[in-house]
């Protein structure tokens, strides 16, 4: 059967960008929590990296249990790196500079007619053009492991695709953010499929009912696993990494105490391996965190196709 054309609905659109936006704040601080806690054990924090990326496709979030959320918030790191460059574009921002007597984008003065007077719908129409985007992003690079090329390509994109609905350079990082998580939940949601969802409060639908790409591979009451098997220990001395890299994570030899190799199987109800992943992991004072820069999630995401 063909699908039916979807079409812009502005009140579905201004009620998920704002809800989106409270979710991404309060996500921001349960992420954070959540870390710490698995991060007391070498294979939770294995899994729980993993299991982000079976569940919705979400390569993003995974990260909260990665190394470049050891001194920062994953979002702080993402906005010094990335958001900040471009919203400080006409300036000369470098990442963790001060950025007090900078005038970058997010300056009221940038706002045109279109940005002080949106309900959400423009905002919604944004995050719709966006998408397609995103998931050709994420496709092309079989995931998130190559975080860096997916922030700055995404990123620089958002400012034309925003130009071009509102007609102006305005930009803020919780435009960015709004943006973003949107997409990485649309994508989740492909992969999962959705069930019919109204806002109780206002009746508008959230989500239609779709079969997503799980149901029809591994069939409507699909179960994906994730288990730790093995955990094998590396000699520190032997460990090596991309100094400069971790030197952005602020991370020294002095800093990582003990390494290990978490062995990680995904199966399809139950029966079925999907794949093995080998997760580096790495212990810095009691908290263990993945090191992003050796695991190959790719797999993850083609088993999804």
């Amino acid at each position: 059967m063909a699908k039916e054309k979807k079409t812009l609905n502005t009140k579905l659109y201004a009620v998920i960008v704002f809800f989106l936006m409270a979710g991404f704040l309060a996500g921001v601080t349960i992420g954070v929590y959540t870390n710490k806690y698995n991060g007391f054990s070498s294979e939770k924090v294995a899994l729980a990296y993993v299991e982000s990326i079976v569940n919705r496709g979400d390569g993003y979030n995974a990260y909260k249990n990665a190394i470049p959320s050891k001194n920062f918030k994953f979002g702080d790191f993402i906005r010094e790196y990335y958001m900040y460059p471009v919203i400080y574009r006409n300036t000369d921002y470098n990442p963790l500079d001060s950025r007090d007597d900078l005038k970058g984008y997010n300056d009221d003065s940038f706002k045109g007619e279109k940005t002080l007077n949106d309900t959400g719908a423009l905002a919604g129409q944004v995050i719709e053009k966006m998408y397609p985007y995103y998931e050709n992003l994420v496709k092309s690079q079989n995931g998130w492991d190559n975080y860096d090329y997916i922030f700055t390509n995404y990123f620089n994109m958002l400012v034309d695709v925003r130009k071009e609905v509102f007609g102006d350079d305005y930009m803020t990082d919780e435009i960015m953010f709004t943006a973003l998580e949107a997409n990485v939940s649309t994508y989740g949601d492909k992969l999962t499929g959705t069930e019919n969802k109204v806002d109780e409060n206002t009746g508008v639908r959230l989500s239609e009912k779709a079969v997503g790409i799980y149901e029809k591979a591994y069939g409507e009451d699909y179960k994906l696993t994730c288990n730790v098997i093995s955990a094998q220990p590396v000699d520190v001395s032997e460990y090596t990494y991309d100094k400069e890299l971790f030197e952005t994570y602020k991370i020294t030899d002095a800093d990582i105490s003990d390494v290990q190799i978490c062995t990680v199987e995904v199966k399809a109800n139950g029966e079925t391996v999907v794949d093995e992943l080998k997760i580096t992991v790495v212990k810095i004072k009691s908290t263990w965190y993945v090191d992003n820069t050796k695991a190959d999630t790719s797999a993850l995401y083609a088993f999804a196709e």
